[in-house]
C-alpha cells in the first residue's frame, strides 16, 4: 500500500518520499513534509531518523498534532484568506479550496514512525 497525502498544492511542487521496512512508503508535497521535519530538525531534501530517534520524534508530532486539534480555526482563517485573495492577492473570485488538517497530513507518517520504532527500523527520505 502506498500512502499519499495531498491538498493544496501546485503541480510544480516537489514530492517527498518516506520509506521504511517496516511500513509502505509515504508521499508528499515538500511543503507539507517541511512543517513536520522542522519540527524534528531535520532537512526536507534528505535525511534519516534512526530507531534511537524515532520516540522523541514520535512524541513532538503527537504533541503538534494536538497543539493543531486545540486552534483548528487559526488554521482555517488563513485558508480562507488565501482562498478568497489568491496568491497574488487578487479579489477576481473565490478559489475552491479543500481542507486537509496537520493531523491528517501527518497521520501515515506517524504510523510509519510507530512501526519504525517497534521493529528498530530507521526512517529514511531522499536517498
Amino acid at each position: 500500500m502506498l500512502w499519499f497525502i495531498h491538498g493544496i498544492g501546485r503541480l510544480e511542487d516537489k514530492l517527498v518520499t518516506f520509506k521504511s521496512k517496516s511500513a509502505a512508503e509515504v508521499m508528499m508535497y515538500e511543503e507539507h513534509a517541511r512543517r513536520i521535519l522542522d519540527l524534528l530538525h531535520k532537512d526536507v531534501k534528505m535525511g534519516i531518523l534512526t530507531p534511537a530517534e524515532l520516540p522523541q520524534a514520535i512524541a513532538r508530532v503527537e504533541a503538534e498534532i494536538a497543539e493543531s486539534r486545540l486552534h483548528p480555526v487559526s488554521e482555517e482563517v488563513h485558508r480562507d484568506v488565501l482562498a478568497h485573495h489568491g496568491e497574488d492577492w487578487d479579489d477576481n473570485e473565490h478559489e475552491p479550496v479543500e481542507y486537509v488538517s496537520f493531523a491528517t497530513r501527518a497521520y501515515p507518517l506517524l504510523e510509519m514512525m510507530r512501526a519504525s520504532k517497534k521493529e528498530g527500523h530507521e526512517v529514511m527520505w531522499g536517498v
